[in-house]
């Protein structure tokens, strides 16, 4: 699909199952020319992007970065930035899977990371030069070795981020980046859904009242308290302007 994210056909084991992260940004019509720099930000211009404020550029480690809400491009890297920090941390679940995950737990979480992989990468192509920098994640408080420790990260991330892109999405100008976001928030939740029914299996956990308010719908927060809620994982210190 044109300026978003395809769905592909699941397997057994999981959505992306067999296809590389190429061959997925590839259909989701994310390579080479099939892109603006920045790309999928509507009206775009390298002269008109003002939505990053701070630190060194793309080439350096930032220690403050401003994030200008007044613009998409702002929006964009405010969920780029989540993206980075859910990438890592299954990127590092993946290589050292706790002992006492069974085989299915780690199949759904070895997906979930491909998905957020796909997710941060497809951001930094389509901001190009207008992206933040790496972000550099504090994963000290989580023990990589207790599934309980891994699991419960996980559902603190998945749910942060699905209350995140429902409380940004307000801010975006375009149509059409607000149309990826929703596709993207979707599939963040069906992530927070999986995490959940893990921990508590077969139960209502996977849409409790903790994240689901009394109209049924998923809960927002205003990038304030995210940014707050998502300050321990990240050294780097990100604030907004804008809202």
């Amino acid at each position: 699909m044109k300026n978003g994210l395809t769905s592909l056909d699941p397997g057994p084991e999981g959505l992306f199952r067999g296809r590389t992260r190429r061959d997925f940004l590839r259909a989701a019509g994310l390579g080479g020319a099939a892109l603006c720099v920045p790309a999928l930000i509507e009206g775009c211009s390298q002269d008109s992007v003002t939505g990053v404020r701070g630190g060194q550029g793309n080439q350096g480690t930032a220690t403050t970065i401003v994030l200008d809400f007044s613009t998409d491009v702002g929006v964009l890297n405010y969920a780029y930035a989540l993206e980075q920090l859910e990438a890592a941390f299954y990127v590092m679940v993946a290589a050292s899977f706790a002992g006492d995950l069974i085989a299915r737990e780690r199949i759904v979480l070895t997906d979930v990371r491909d998905h957020e992989v796909v997710h941060r990468d497809f951001f930094k192509t389509a901001l190009g030069a207008s992206a933040i920098p790496a972000l550099t994640p504090n994963f000290s408080s989580v023990n990589f070795a207790s599934r309980t420790s891994v699991l419960t990260t996980a559902r603190v991330f998945e749910d942060l981020g699905v209350a995140a892109y429902n409380g940004s999405g307000k801010y975006l100008k375009s149509a059409a980046n607000l149309t990826v976001a929703g596709k993207i928030v979707s599939v963040e939740a069906r992530h927070a859904a999986a995490i959940r029914d893990l921990l508590q299996p077969r139960t209502g956990y996977f849409a409790g009242d903790d994240v689901i308010d009394q109209n049924g719908l998923d809960r927002a927060f205003e990038p304030g308290a995210v940014l707050q809620a998502a300050s321990p994982f990240i050294q780097e210190t990100i604030t907004v302007t804008g809202v």
